[in-house]
């Protein structure tokens, strides 16, 4: 039996359920994975609690989309897959089709990547959604360029400190926004230009203040709402603002369409649009790879937990007092 992770109705980290479940023998396009590190994250709570951008199709429902561990098994028609190899599982699917919150997990193979030489369980569950997300919005979408300033909102996020590392890398200046001071000096040390703390500074002003009054090229931001119409205003001719998360839970304006706002691309972004796409995908994890090997890109983990305290790990998931990364650890 594989301990699986459950819930049987919507509503907060109370109703997750660790139970018993058989696994399930992979078919046609499927590997199943001795799961040893699951990556939390943001779209699991919003799943839980039926607010996600898909709603559960049936009940008891499950959880998770990126995961790290070793392959035990593998479908028929599966290629370059062999039982016995460390594996990291990136979110391309839906939760309402596979899921990962278990100890063995059947997920499809075009969700699975190579682990790096060297690369943990704990890092191989942490490093790839947030720097794929980053890349994917970033670089594909958004075309950075070096020399380019990107600011960066909810910058203390998994997605915002990779966000941070691959502009740094790439030659561009990151800017990060913060809503208190408490975690300005951590974004410091992870290589921001500049920390704007939205609490206590305005936000035109503190990036304006960065940029020596230029703006950004790109806005990468994860809050959405009203606050986007401040975001827009700083954003230079033709520049970028990339949502990728709601935060703030309000109704978001476009404030391209409003008077005095500068011509500027505005879009939406979704992890799907790389992890789904095979030359995408194929890009992303050759760039994120390199940088993993020549040190520029780590994962920051803010804390574990194990397998059986899923609940605590939501909960701690919603304080949002994290730097970084949370992951529950399998045992064996």
């Amino acid at each position: 039996m594989s301990r699986t992770v459950l819930f049987h109705e919507l509503g907060g980290p109370e109703v997750l359920r660790l139970e018993d479940v058989a696994p399930a023998e992979p078919g046609p396009g499927e590997v199943r994975i001795a799961v040893e590190a699951i990556g939390v994250n943001r779209a699991e709570a919003l799943f839980r609690s039926g607010n996600y951008i898909e709603a559960v199709r049936s009940f008891p429902g499950r959880l998770g989309q990126e995961a790290a561990g070793v392959i035990e098994a593998v479908g028929p028609g599966v290629e370059g897959l062999t039982a016995g190899q460390p594996v990291s599982v990136v979110p391309a699917f839906s939760q309402n089709d596979y899921a990962v919150y278990a100890e063995q997990a059947v997920v499809p193979a075009a969700a699975v990547l190579h682990r790096p030489e060297g690369t943990g369980p704990v890092e191989g569950a942490a490093v790839w959604m947030p720097h794929l997300t980053a890349y994917g919005a970033l670089v594909e979408t958004g075309g950075m360029r070096p020399g380019d300033t990107v600011v960066i909102n909810a910058a203390s996020s998994s997605v915002g400190l990779a966000a941070i590392h691959l502009a740094d890398r790439m030659g561009a200046t990151p800017i990060a926004l913060t809503r208190t001071a408490a975690k300005k000096d951590a974004l410091l040390k992870e290589g921001a230009a500049a920390v704007v703390v939205t609490e206590s500074e305005g936000v035109a002003e503190g990036i304006l203040a960065a940029t020596g009054g230029r703006g950004a090229d790109l806005v990468f931001d994860a809050v959405a709402g009203p606050g986007v119409r401040e975001l827009a205003s700083v954003i230079v001719p033709d520049g970028w603002l990339l949502i990728y998360g709601a935060l703030s839970g309000q109704p978001t304006p476009y404030p391209a369409l409003e008077l005095g706002m500068p011509a500027v691309n505005i879009r939406t972004y979704l992890i799907f649009e790389t992890t789904t796409h095979p030359d995408r995908l194929r890009r992303a994890a050759a760039f994120v790879s390199s940088g993993l090997r020549s040190g520029a890109f780590r994962p920051v983990v803010s804390r574990t937990f194990e397998l059986d305290a899923v609940a605590d790990a939501h909960r701690y998931l919603e304080s949002n007092e994290q730097i970084g990364k949370i992951v529950l650890t399998v045992p064996r």
